[in-house]
């Protein structure tokens, strides 16, 4: 098992720097989720031979890995010139990921067209059906690429993508049924994803790769005023990356489960909640995770 931290509340060290803070902060592997000097939200990445010679000499010198890589494009699209563009950026993180030896690809399946198109839209294009049946179109383009690389992909379902729940997901991924595709469980999204925890992790059985680890509260919960959003009737999908213990997730039995399903793969600390002392959670989610790892796995 590879146990990474996600260094979003750290993007402001250079990425030379973000190495040396991973191992003193406890961790040997990083996941690189979005950052503006290297994987940018919806671009093209900004990645040169200068920085990415720089960035595995301090990777080698702090001796830390690239767990996973995190793009994220509109490649479920429905606005076909949107989805093209996803495409091209996705084939160049691809060469990228093969120069940095093939490190785990993670991404959600999309919400789709851009906000700006989709609130103008008046034709019915932005719907789930249309932004899955763009994904399709992209899957037929980029597993090929994938497999033939050696790369693996894992997808999550996210709040507000055109599929929100862990079942749908996983039938998907089976449909597609490549060693190139996989699956990633975010524990903060698990009240999204279905009504049981175990339950839903085990469906995840033989496809899971990549799990983060994070708190949340559930928003979705019995009374619909627990947790009060306005105005009220808004559909948004709220929900936490808090530090283990601030929220309403069991650990045992998510760790449990984990176990049961013989999961080996990537599992990062991803908590965005509380920049002002990055360092000190970073370091007690390490803490914690060896917790349950030592409980569960021995």
């Amino acid at each position: 098992m590879k146990i990474a931290l996600d260094p979003y509340m750290h993007r402001h060290l250079s990425l030379e720097q973000l190495c040396r803070a991973t191992k003193e902060m406890g961790f040997d592997y990083i996941e690189m989720s979005p950052r503006d000097d290297f994987v940018k939200w919806w671009t093209r990445p900004r990645v040169y031979p200068e920085r990415l010679a720089s960035f595995k000499k301090a990777m080698k010198e702090y001796d830390v890995g690239l767990a996973t890589i995190q793009p994220m494009y509109r490649w479920s699209s429905p606005y076909e010139d949107e989805r093209q563009v996803a495409m091209d950026n996705w084939k160049r993180m691809i060469e990228i990921a093969v120069e940095l030896d093939n490190p785990l690809l993670i991404s959600e399946f999309g919400r789709g067209g851009s906000p700006e198109r989709s609130n103008v839209d008046r034709q019915g294009i932005h719907t789930p059906e249309a932004c899955e049946n763009a994904f399709w179109r992209s899957m037929d383009e980029l597993v090929p690429i994938l497999e033939r690389e050696g790369l693996v992909l894992s997808v999550e379902p996210h709040p507000e993508d055109w599929v929100e729940e862990m079942s749908p997901a996983i039938e998907i991924i089976k449909t597609i049924n490549s060693p190139a595709l996989k699956a990633s469980y975010i524990a903060p999204h698990s009240f999204y994803y279905g009504d049981d925890l175990a339950e839903t992790i085990s469906m995840t059985q033989g496809e899971l790769v990549h799990v983060r680890v994070a708190d949340t509260f559930n928003h979705k919960g019995s009374s619909q005023l627990r947790y009060i959003v306005n105005p009220p009737g808004s559909n948004a999908r709220v929900h936490q990356h808090l530090d283990m213990g601030e929220g309403e997730i069991d650990w045992d039995v998510f760790f449990k489960t984990l176990h049961e399903i013989g999961f080996d793969g990537v599992l990062s600390s991803c908590v965005f909640a509380w920049e002002e002392r990055a360092d000190d959670s970073a370091r007690f989610m390490r803490d914690r995770m060896q917790h349950y790892i030592n409980k569960y796995w021995g």
